[in-house]
């Protein structure tokens, strides 16, 4: 089973979490794009549901395979979530943002009575932190934020590249709405509530991929087929 397969196969095992007349916040990402596919294909054939999408592009594969979109102000409580995450650890605590979409995807995640993640088992961690965690932050006083990120970095005891995100074609990264995306390679993150509350209090940072006490439930997919994964507190 390969990359694309184990991705599928998340995504099937969560389909079964969506129930008619759900409201569902959608995902951003490969494996919340395997979703999508397969949430359309339910759709064409009678489901009813309305999706409220966490990125640009997830909006334009919605409308494009005919999943009825709505907004998070048309819509401001959901049913559901259903997106997929960078690193997962035992305590369902998230490293998401690869994308660039992850001030949207924790802002519809925590209007929702439930987060699902899919993924396949080469993002489950013992220790986040080998992906590089994304930090989103505001283009005013850049700089400024930044050298705040380092000397709270530094007193945590954390080392490792901060790095602005750039394109292919050499220009800055920017995100759907507007900012900056900071990606920083610790390695180990060891404390990683600390490090979210403390971000947090940087007034520059406007959101960071660690997603905590967020997700409920975690859908793994490996060779063998998807088992579901509840956090061990």
């Amino acid at each position: 089973m390969d990359a694309r397969e184990m991705k599928i196969k998340a995504a099937e095992a969560a389909l079964a979490y969506v129930e008619d007349g759900m409201k569902l916040g959608i995902g951003t990402g490969s494996t919340a794009e395997e979703f999508v596919r397969l949430l359309a294909e339910k759709v064409s054939a009678g489901l009813n549901v309305e999706g409220v999408p966490t990125s640009e592009r997830t909006a334009r594969l919605c409308v494009e395979l005919g999943v009825p979109l709505k907004s998070l102000d048309e819509l401001p409580e959901l049913d559901l979530t259903i997106d997929g995450a960078d690193e997962v650890d035992a305590q369902l605590r998230l490293v998401k943002g690869g994308g660039g979409a992850l001030l949207r995807e924790k802002i519809v995640a925590a209007a929702s009575r439930q987060m699902i993640v899919i993924a396949d088992e080469t993002k489950v961690v013992d220790c986040l932190g080998a992906f590089p965690l994304p930090i989103e932050i505001n283009p005013f006083g850049q700089k400024a934020t930044q050298i705040a990120i380092e000397t709270l970095c530094s007193k945590m005891g954390l080392s490792g590249e901060l790095k602005i995100r750039g394109r292919a074609d050499g220009s800055v990264f920017m995100t759907d709405g507007g900012h900056l995306i900071l990606d920083a390679s610790f390695g180990r993150i060891p404390d990683a509530d600390a490090l979210a509350n403390q971000l947090n209090a940087i007034p520059g940072v406007v959101e960071h991929g660690l997603f905590i006490n967020i997700a409920s439930l975690a859908i793994i997919a490996g060779p063998a087929g998807a088992r579901e994964m509840k956090a061990k507190y």
